[in-house]
């Protein structure tokens, strides 16, 4: 049976004061229980390459966003080896200048322009693994790495403090910035800045950029090209922490009545296809303004989308019940979910690390 949502679940609640989760409450079963946790790992790690580089589907191709959320997945299962070998694909295959390619396969690059919010993204992949594995080790020797990239994302900070979401092939970057990235980036370079602080290291041109973005996120949303059709416009401001407490809440609520089917969220407003990752990483947003209860029910929806082996469909068309794209499983589909399930069960160390801003 699908949870359903109404109004009353989806209003701001007016006596939360909270910008944090609640607790799980005492006897509240798990959302997953370990079998499937690694039921689920396994169907990621089945799109690995010896090489490290986490494919969407076998035979597919790879983003250096989707992948980093594929370790911190693996991460999250008690899987450290496996995300660890993520990490150093990303530290073999990083550009001199910091930056990754947009698209690859395994067998090299397949679109060559760079995303900003991929880039910027090892951070907050570096800082969750810092968090579940607890090894400073590792944190020191990904450093550079880090270091790197956020250098050349915030290289590229345009006067009005936004970040072009993408560079051309030939070094030219893009015209606009995006919301959703921009969240994102925001949310990268808190991480930075915490894990700098960890190392004994300080950056404070992160700390400067990523509040001029947030600053830019809560005042002119209208200064990022419109893309609210789209879900993660919607969400992604709080899921990253811009918007936070009653602003937060009050955002999730206007944007419930477009988005949020029974099934889970729409991907995009227009359409009657609800995806697993956006589901669950919207699961999030609302965990992170402490409600419990729409998260659990948004995390629930998704296990229409579970197959037996522990891999996720990627979408679902409704009422037709009918996947889309046809029959599609994908890596960071399962990665979306297993963080989710930490996330809500507090299962890792790293439970918090998408729900609380770093360093706090």
């Amino acid at each position: 049976m699908q949870p359903e949502f109404t109004r009353s679940d989806l209003a701001a609640s007016p006596d939360s004061g909270r910008d944090r989760p609640t607790q799980l409450a005492v006897g509240t079963a798990p959302l997953l229980t370990p079998e499937q946790v690694a039921a689920t790992a396994d169907a990621i790690e089945a799109c690995q390459q010896p090489d490290g580089l986490i494919l969407w589907f076998d035979g597919g191709h790879a983003d250096p966003w989707n992948h980093t959320e594929a370790a911190m997945a693996l991460a999250s299962a008690g899987r450290h080896l496996a995300a660890e070998a993520a990490y150093h694909w990303l530290t073999a295959n990083q550009h001199p200048a910091g930056s990754w390619h947009n698209y690859y396969t395994a067998h090299g690059i397949k679109d060559a322009k760079v995303d900003t919010n991929c880039c910027a993204y090892v951070a907050v992949g570096v800082w969750h693994h810092w968090q579940a594995a607890g090894d400073r080790g590792f944190a020191e020797s990904m450093w550079p790495t880090v270091e790197r990239a956020l250098d050349f994302v915030v290289g590229l900070r345009k006067s009005s403090g936004h970040i072009p979401w993408a560079v051309h092939a030939n070094g030219t970057p893009w015209p606009y910035a995006l919301l959703t990235g921009s969240s994102s980036i925001a949310h990268s370079l808190r991480c930075g800045v915490a894990l700098a602080r960890l190392l004994g290291r300080e950056r404070p041109d992160w700390k400067r950029a990523a509040t001029e973005i947030e600053r830019l996120i809560r005042h002119r949303p209208d200064s990022f090209e419109p893309k609210d059709r789209w879900a993660m416009d919607w969400y992604y401001p709080v899921l990253c922490g811009a918007l936070e407490c009653a602003q937060a809440r009050a955002h999730l609520a206007a944007g419930a009545p477009k988005f949020l089917l029974p099934q889970g969220v729409r991907c995009v407003a227009d359409q009657a296809w609800v995806t697993a990752a956006e589901t669950c990483e919207c699961a999030l947003a609302y965990l992170r303004t402490g409600d419990i209860v729409t998260a659990r029910r948004l995390f629930e929806a998704t296990s229409a989308m579970r197959n037996a082996d522990g891999s996720y469909y990627t979408g679902w068309v409704v009422p037709q019940s009918k996947t889309f794209p046809d029959a599609e499983r994908t890596s960071y589909t399962a990665a979306a979910v297993l963080l989710a399930a930490d996330a809500l069960d507090r299962r890792s160390e790293a439970a918090d690390a998408l729900i609380v801003k770093p360093g706090s």
